[in-house]
């Protein structure tokens, strides 16, 4: 029977489904993973694997709300997401076994959020086994492989603890690994990659920390709408002064002028805004400095400060030229 796509609701779509499922003796579970099995078999939808390990999950968050393409336009016409703890309809058993399956087929875009403890195996435990097995044995069959956020690319936050963080990159050394970072990660520099290696089948160009050079290929610094004011040392150094709104944030620890990202370009949230324009400097979580070489965070007191401003008084960050 053939029903028009748009003569019925979800919820309707849904009902249908789960009454299909009963007529056929299947858990609604098993009918997801049925559902899901066919749809990844469509022709021209590369498999994805998306694994986290030491992570908050901000970068799924990110990434689940992309609006250019839209998250869903990704996972249902562009590639075939065979694992994501958090999107996928399947869990359990059958999200391990649908994970093995992929991996051991191979040729697969592997994204990995997350650091990888390297201190005890025991800090991370994903499916029962420790998160470090599962990379490696995914990486070792994965055509591409895509560190997202801080913490995947250079170890991030989880780093300055106690765990012995690290990136993707310090696990798996005999394959390239593109590094996306930024905490969380912009949806533009995530969705743009994916869609470069799937137009192209090449891994973009990339710097020498293995970053996409056309997302980090320039320092925040150089765009931002309040250089002139760093140009001229005029220096916010109170939060509740109306008269200092706009003055340069680099005394409150702003690390722009030593963190290459498009952030002031591309912008957050649409194009909405970014760290320093809502009033809170730039932390440097484009660099692998990020965390623990950043901070205190809102202090020019930092190793990471205290050397941008010996290059500018050393004239290695010259003023902009006027137009």
């Amino acid at each position: 029977m053939e029903i028009p796509f748009g003569s019925i609701s979800r919820r309707d779509f849904m009902k249908y489904c789960a009454t299909t499922a009963a007529v056929l003796g299947l858990s609604e579970l098993e009918f997801a993973a049925k559902v899901s099995e066919v749809l990844a078999a469509a022709p021209g939808k590369p498999p994805v694997i998306w694994l986290e390990g030491q992570d908050c999950a901000g970068c799924s968050i990110s990434f689940a709300g992309s609006l250019y393409p839209s998250i869903a336009a990704m996972l249902l016409e562009r590639v075939s997401l065979r694992y994501h703890e958090a999107l996928m309809a399947a869990s359990g058993h059958v999200a391990e076994r649908a994970l093995h399956e992929t991996i051991e087929k191979g040729g697969f875009v592997l994204c990995v959020e997350g650091s990888i403890p390297t201190a005890d195996d025991r800090f991370c435990m994903v499916g029962g086994r420790p998160f470090r097995e599962t990379l490696e044995e995914a990486g070792a069959k994965a055509a591409a492989i895509i560190a997202v956020g801080a913490c995947a690319t250079y170890g991030g936050i989880p780093a300055a603890g106690p765990t012995g963080a690290v990136g993707v990159s310090k696990i798996i050394t005999n394959k390239p690994v593109i590094n996306v970072p930024t905490c969380p990660v912009h949806t533009d520099h995530l969705t743009g990659t994916i869609l470069y290696y799937l137009t192209t089948g090449k891994v973009p160009p990339l710097d020498k920390l293995g970053r996409p050079k056309m997302y980090f290929g320039e320092l925040i610094h150089d765009n931002c709408r309040r250089r002139s004011y760093f140009d001229n040392d005029t220096f916010l150094s109170d939060w509740n002064d109306p008269n200092q709104k706009n003055w340069c944030l680099y005394e409150k620890g702003c690390k722009g002028p030593d963190t290459n990202s498009d952030c002031s370009v591309r912008r957050w949230n649409d194009g909405l805004n970014f760290c320093i324009d809502c009033g809170a400097g730039c932390m440097g979580c484009a660099e692998p400095e990020f965390y623990s070489g950043m901070t205190p965070l809102y202090s020019a007191e930092g190793e990471r400060s205290r050397k941008i401003m010996a290059r500018k008084k050393a004239g290695l960050i010259p003023p902009l030229k006027k137009a």
